[in-house]
């Protein structure tokens, strides 16, 4: 792990970027806590730089209740390599879009399964790296997107006990097997008048998961018009499980 940057906000949080091989990110940390402090992954759609200002919003406001928060960039985004294949598979989705067409399943799987099959090895990389860091419990969350991400890594990596899911982005059909897998405590945003995202496919989801906890909150408002106060509940969501 190399920090390439360093910045203290005036809330006493120490933001650093750090590259991990090819892979780049950002770790926020509380100014003080009593003891290590609980880390939550954000996961987000790519392009680290257009997400910075959520991402840092989000990661200030759980540091503000004592938890740490990293983030990486996904493969395809930002400056990382593009893939051909995911190319044609986004434009394939936008025509589909922009012509009023259902977005079909092969569309789907292939734009998101091959994303789902690299980031999730990367997030488990720099976890390891992560809670080395000192300061860093052991303790660990998801918060974010992209949905079939979380789910994947909800089901293979052990050391996650908590996640809460973004529910906003197409899911291909093997992330509903999946979900029948995940047992960790689940909190899910759902934007009812999100434009780019099936709510019954959404709703299909949350049903399929195998968690005995599970919570649904929907909103009224698009993609991102998530309210304020669900970053309360979801600290307070994470404040049980993680601390």
């Amino acid at each position: 792990m190399r920090f390439t940057s360093e910045q203290r906000f005036d809330d006493g949080v120490l933001e650093r970027g750090f590259t991990i091989g090819e892979i780049p990110g950002l770790l926020w940390t509380p100014a003080s806590t009593p003891a290590p402090a609980p880390l939550l992954l954000l996961g987000h759609p790519g392009g680290l730089d257009n997400m910075y200002p959520r991402l840092m919003a989000r990661a200030r406001h759980a540091a503000a209740e004592g938890f740490a928060a990293a983030t990486i960039e996904l493969p395809g985004g930002g400056e990382r390599p593009r893939s051909a294949a995911a190319e044609q598979a986004r434009a394939d989705l936008l025509r589909a879009l922009e012509g009023g067409r259902p977005v079909d399943d092969d569309i789907v799987d292939r734009l998101v399964v091959p994303l789902v099959d690299m980031a999730v090895p990367e997030w488990r990389g720099v976890l390891d790296v992560l809670l080395s860091v000192p300061g860093i419990g052991r303790t660990v969350g998801y918060a974010g997107g992209v949905i079939a991400v979380g789910v994947r890594l909800a089901v293979v990596e052990p050391r996650i006990s908590a996640a809460l899911l973004f529910a906003g982005s197409f899911v291909p059909r093997i992330t509903f097997e999946e979900a029948r897998r995940v047992t960790i405590p689940l909190h899910v945003l759902l934007q009812w008048d999100d434009e780019g995202n099936d709510r019954q496919m959404a709703l299909d989801l949350f049903d399929a998961f195998g968690s005995k906890e599970k919570t649904l909150h929907a909103n009224m408002g698009g993609h991102t018009g998530v309210p304020p106060f669900e970053g309360d509940a979801g600290n307070r969501f994470f404040a049980r499980h993680l601390m």
